[in-house]
């Protein structure tokens, strides 16, 4: 009987082994996935790591939409499943830049859309400028960060006639925003403004906000006809003081795709937002900025700003205080 019960849980300890061998040879590593515009949501609750995706970076996804990867350790990561599918009737021909927010409870995806339709504005310049279609952030919810997710309607929580993207939450003092860029091919000086939003999260309220333009970093193109780009906005309150920093992306003479650190002047998202500086200039960037399980505060990006090469990259990120410093990249063990 002993040797029965023996080979059984051998055959038990065997078979979970070779389940376990088979998962891992199925994980994916971060050179495997392309991604642009990574967004990841460290759920504590499970110990697990979501990054969250547009469809569109993955080729044979066959749907519009959303996805999502899992995974324990930031380098081995689950295959995507679908998180939210858009129809295909709606016009739809580019998802960008999807977040993903718990607030009070929900599960809230930020992503941007843009459609065949175009804007009613003019072009600002005349020769070789890209088309002006319909771009703006809209909000889904679910009750899990695995979705479903659903709309609040079919409205951009931005402006209807402007074209604007990568729209974030950022809470201050219990009232919730939605921080976002509006975009240089409208405005040729691109900017970053913001907008209240309901307690719900299911709308915007009143008017968008300018917070500063492209043209404020040092650096930046001069010439009045050519484009200025805000991208990649993301808002992060200091743990060792009371000040207020922001990252952003754009394009710098000399030093290509990067990020920009500015902070406010008040502590507070009306700003003044000041000390502009580039943090990172590596042909990278859309970061956002999260905690491992670790402690560690951590930078997310895409790099290289290189269709189809574009890879996640993660940075240490050093708080302190009056500054955030770009640290070694964090690699696997």
């Amino acid at each position: 009987m002993k040797k029965i019960i023996t080979f059984m849980i051998n055959l038990l300890l065997l078979t979970s082994f070779s389940c376990s061998v088979q998962n891992d040879r199925d994980l994916l590593k971060i050179a495997d996935i392309r991604i642009r515009d990574p967004f990841i949501y460290a759920d504590k609750e499970n110990h697990t790591y979501y990054l969250y995706a547009q469809a569109a970076n993955r080729s044979g996804s066959n749907f519009t939409g959303v996805e999502v990867y899992k995974s324990r350790d930031m380098f081995n990561w689950n295959a995507p499943v679908p998180v939210l599918k858009l129809k295909e009737d709606k016009g739809i021909i580019a998802v960008w830049a999807p977040e993903m927010h718990k607030y009070k409870g929900k599960y809230y995806l930020f992503v941007t859309l843009t459609f065949n339709k175009k804007v009613t504005a003019e072009k600002p310049v005349k020769k070789s400028w890209p088309e002006m279609n319909v771009r703006g952030t809209h909000v889904f919810y679910a009750d899990s960060p695995l979705g479903p997710f659903k709309p609040f309607g079919d409205r951009s929580f931005t402006s209807q006639n402007w074209m604007a993207l990568d729209g974030t939450l950022y809470v201050e003092n219990d009232i919730p925003y939605m921080v976002f860029c509006h975009e240089w091919v409208q405005l040729i000086d691109g900017t970053i403004d913001y907008i209240k939003l309901k307690k719900d999260l299911s709308g915007p309220v009143g008017k968008p906000r300018l917070l500063f333009r492209a043209s404020d970093a040092p650096g930046a193109v001069s010439d009045t006809q050519k484009g200025k780009v805000t991208d990649g906005c993301f808002l992060y309150h200091s743990e060792k003081s009371d000040k207020l920093f922001m990252i952003w992306s754009t394009f710098i003479p000399g030093s290509g795709y990067c990020v920009m650190l500015t902070q406010s002047e008040s502590g507070t998202i009306e700003g003044r937002w000041k000390k502009q500086t580039i943090i990172y200039k590596n042909n990278g960037g859309h970061g956002m900025l999260f905690r491992s399980f670790d402690g560690n505060l951590l930078m997310a990006l895409h790099q290289p700003n290189t269709s189809d090469k574009e890879r996640l990259h993660l940075y240490k990120i050093k708080d302190t205080g009056n500054t955030l410093i770009v640290g070694n990249e964090l690699k696997e063990q």
